[in-house]
């Protein structure tokens, strides 16, 4: 992951990486202890490392934070600070941008493959021309432009694009499939459950995809999906083309 870091860097992107196996968890302070206190020991090591990784990531990019809260099951970040959490098999990752509060920001990390079989729970039909004929990757680095995609780099790219667009007003809310991580969010109320194929992804140049709400295609955001040992990392670029910032308000 670490190899990562110029990648994003060159999109104007911090990343934090933190394990669950790193000594001495503490809370950042008061809020992030009682949060963690009614969690499962497993769950709570994954939280702590979740803020970590976003506090690492903010000062990537020359921002610091104390601790974060959460309501519900989003972060709640300090005026000026935002982050994107994923976490998958012991490891949490966290994306930060310094400038551009009104951009949108999302990622994904997914170690452990989905089966083919899982492309139904994602994808509808108008996607699945997408998917690369083999059953699962593949190389670490960044993916071949023109190869199919896997069900894995898709899953990733849709739940990168849930989080950016999750506060854009969407009614957007965790997906019924999979874990959805931790968004960028602040305070504000609960919103619907929802699915990943209420979005829709389509190819890009260089190797990136656009995913767009289906039920309101002008709210797209650009995705790259890299591939990192066995599994994959997808992380938003930007809003796509003909989608202004104040619309991926974030």
């Amino acid at each position: 992951m670490s190899a990562l870091r110029p990648l994003l860097a060159a999109a104007g992107l911090g990343l934090g990486i933190a394990t669950v196996r790193e000594p001495g968890p503490r809370p950042a302070g008061p809020a992030e202890a009682a949060a963690a206190a009614s969690m499962p020991a497993r769950r709570r090591l994954e939280f702590l490392a979740g803020r970590r990784a976003a506090r690492r990531a903010l000062r990537a990019v020359g921002l610091h934070c104390g601790e974060i809260p959460r309501s519900g099951r989003l972060p709640v970040f300090p005026p000026g600070r935002a982050a994107s959490i994923s976490h998958s098999a012991g490891i949490a990752v966290a994306v930060a941008r310094a400038a551009g509060p009104g951009l949108p920001l999302g990622c994904d990390l997914e170690l452990r493959p989905l089966p083919r079989a899982a492309a139904r729970l994602v994808l509808r039909e108008d996607e699945e021309e997408l998917l690369d004929d083999r059953d699962e990757p593949f190389h670490a680095g960044s993916r071949p432009t023109g190869a199919g995609w896997t069900v894995t780099e898709l899953f990733s790219a849709k739940e990168a694009a849930w989080k950016a667009l999750a506060g854009t007003g969407t009614g957007l809310g965790p997906p019924r499939l999979g874990e959805a991580g931790e968004g960028p969010q602040g305070l504000r109320p609960a919103r619907p459950t929802g699915s990943l194929r209420d979005l829709r992804v389509g190819p890009a140049e260089d190797g990136l995809c656009v995913v767009r709400l289906r039920a309101d295609p002008a709210r797209a955001v650009r995705v790259r999906v890299v591939r990192v040992g066995t599994g994959v990392f997808g992380y938003v670029l930007g809003p796509s083309p003909g989608l202004g910032p104040s619309a991926a308000l974030i």
